[in-house]
């Protein structure tokens, strides 16, 4: 007599329903929208979570997030949903502006906040520290805040430990390599100790208003590539808590497929030659 399969030892199945209590679960808590295309990934993903936890299905893993009241659990979900992918100076054109354009606007103010969010796993935050270091003389004379912030705990702790392999590094130049960042011994390198602990490093949830109203008082919002994956009602919410966030007259730069015209009508488009950039109006003062 051959011997049947049982169901536990089967690879459990995301059914529609239960991809469906996710979807929302993801868009309700975290402005995360997840397309019917995203069922299979989300299955991948979350599969892990089932043979960590030993749980029998995806259904039963959604019933864990749901009872566990400390929110760690969701914490943990969303973890396994964010993407992160980023490399030190992407879309570089973005840090012509802040030397050439922001900053000496700024030069009468003692202290220059600089906020990015999402930070994903650092290189965004560490590279306007670099890049302030190398071409802005006068870097040494003002008392420059940088803070890190992502909904993805796991990417925050590989922020503040900023080790990174070649491919994170391939924009970067051999000197500036060589300069900043220690080679380790499976090959990958770290960041020069002195940068790292000078950058803050917190986890944010940008659809959240009353987790945003944390920030405050920012002159420059580097928030690049995110809103793409909200849709039009979380990305109006980020905005606007965003633009809370800013000091009148504060710059956002989003990523070159987004438009903060599309989004809310709360700030005034900028155009200079470098990049163009979104600004909370300087009459404006909340």
């Amino acid at each position: 007599m051959h011997k049947t399969v049982s169901e536990a030892d089967q690879s459990p199945t995301l059914k529609a329903p239960t991809f469906e209590k996710i979807r929302r679960l993801a868009y309700e808590k975290f402005g995360l929208n997840l397309t019917e295309s995203k069922q299979q990934l989300v299955a991948a993903r979350l599969g892990k979570k089932l043979r960590e936890l030993k749980l029998p299905s995806y259904e039963a893993y959604y019933d864990l997030v749901q009872a566990d009241r400390s929110g760690e659990s969701l914490i943990a979900l969303i973890d396994a949903l964010s993407t992160n992918h980023t490399s030190f100076l992407r879309e570089a054109s973005h840090f012509d502006f802040l030397a050439r354009n922001v900053l000496p606007n700024l030069r009468k103010r003692a202290t220059i906040d600089i906020w990015s969010a999402p930070c994903s796993t650092g290189e965004e935050p560490y590279s306007i520290g670099l890049w302030l270091m190398e071409n802005w003389p006068q870097v040494d004379n003002y008392n420059i805040e940088i803070v890190g912030s992502d909904i993805d705990t796991r990417a925050l702790k590989a922020a503040a430990e900023g080790i990174y392999g070649d491919r994170a590094l391939m924009r970067l130049s051999r000197d500036i390599v060589t300069r900043y960042f220690k080679p380790l011994s499976d090959g990958n390198h770290q960041i020069d100790e002195g940068l790292r602990g000078s950058i803050e490093f917190t986890r944010a949830n940008l659809i959240d208003a009353q987790d945003m109203g944390r920030y405050r008082d920012f002159d420059l919002i580097f928030c690049r590539n995110v809103l793409i994956y909200f849709d039009d009602a979380s990305r109006r919410q980020a905005a606007e808590n965003l633009y809370d966030c800013l000091l009148p007259g504060g710059y956002i730069c989003l990523g070159h497929s987004e438009s903060m015209s599309r989004i809310s009508p709360l700030f005034s488009v900028c155009r200079f030659p470098d990049a163009i950039v979104y600004q909370r109006p300087e009459a404006d003062h909340g």
